[in-house]
């Protein structure tokens, strides 16, 4: 039943991260650790992320997806601020994925995602501010039994995290053009692979990463301005190693730097209070993941 199910479901969670701008993914099960160390501003962060995605059959031509995600952030902070840091020392996210998948015509598929998301210190329990929510509506097209096997997803995207009111295009584009090499286009991962051998995968990659956290007792800053959010912003390039122990089972590491980088606090307008961080540094990410592909 499973690979009755490998295209529909690997789309389906693909979308899933572009809605939650963090990775694309085509995970069932995923368990990470990332770091990135201290630099010059004094900052440090660790984040854990579980992950679970589920399919379940409706008809042959018809499928949902259920699932969540948590993610934990540790921040460290070795410089003095003017306020009390213990407010932003801790932070979490935690997504539930819904997902819907149907045929369009021959040749292309609907998939609709709907990712209601809690983002906050939780200092007083959840509040009305933690709430986001994110949308996607998209056209799938692929490939697989051809010489050089490929895939395009053509849509749009709702985050409302972003602070835009209007849908974002979002395009991704995959091609095996090779049987050892194959790369991926698109936002928020760009990646070029090599396959030695079925057990390994080589890439080099750039991708986005982030957050944007509501923080529940707002920080008085020194201007008199209110910190109400935090964000981080990152533009990374990385190399990495995959060793598949199974088709869909690996274990992997990522590791490069950061090429920019933003972590602020914002208002409840979402207006910049105060710059925390926008200093370059190492990133290191690594875990163990049930994938698609």
């Amino acid at each position: 039943m499973i690979n009755k199910l490998f295209p529909s479901v690997c789309i389906v969670l693909l979308l899933i991260q572009f809605s939650n701008t963090c990775a694309q993914s085509t995970d069932l099960v995923r368990v990470e650790y990332l770091r990135i160390p201290e630099n010059e501003s004094g900052i440090q962060t660790s984040r854990y992320k579980f992950l679970l995605n589920a399919p379940i059959k409706v008809n042959e031509e018809n499928y949902l997806i259920i699932g969540g995600e948590y993610n934990q952030f540790d921040v460290d902070f070795s410089q003095q601020l003017p306020f009390d840091k213990s407010e932003l020392q801790k932070l979490h996210i935690i997504d539930l994925n819904l997902g819907y998948i149907t045929k369009w015509n021959d040749n292309w598929r609907f998939i609709g995602i709907l990712t209601p998301r809690l983002a906050s210190n939780f200092t007083e329990g959840a509040m009305t501010d933690d709430f986001f929510f994110n949308a996607t509506a998209t056209l799938w097209k692929e490939k697989k039994d051809v010489e050089k096997p490929y895939r395009i997803v053509l849509g749009l995207t709702y985050n409302s995290t972003t602070g835009l009111p209007i849908p974002l295009p979002l395009i991704s584009y995959y091609k095996r053009f090779h049987p050892k090499w194959s790369y991926t286009l698109g936002i928020p991962k760009m990646n070029f692979k090599y396959h030695p051998s079925s057990n390994h995968t080589l890439q080099l990659a750039l991708l986005l990463d982030g957050y944007f956290i509501n923080i529940q007792d707002d920080i008085l800053l020194p201007d008199n301005t209110l910190g109400s959010r935090i964000s981080l912003s990152a533009l990374i390039g990385v190399i990495g190693y995959q060793y598949n122990i199974t088709k869909m089972m690996s274990l992997y590491v990522l590791g490069g730097r950061s090429l920019i980088q933003e972590g602020i606090l914002r208002n409840d307008r979402r207006d910049r209070t105060l710059l925390l961080n926008d200093e370059a540094n190492f990133y290191l990410r690594t875990g163990f993941k049930i994938s698609i592909f």
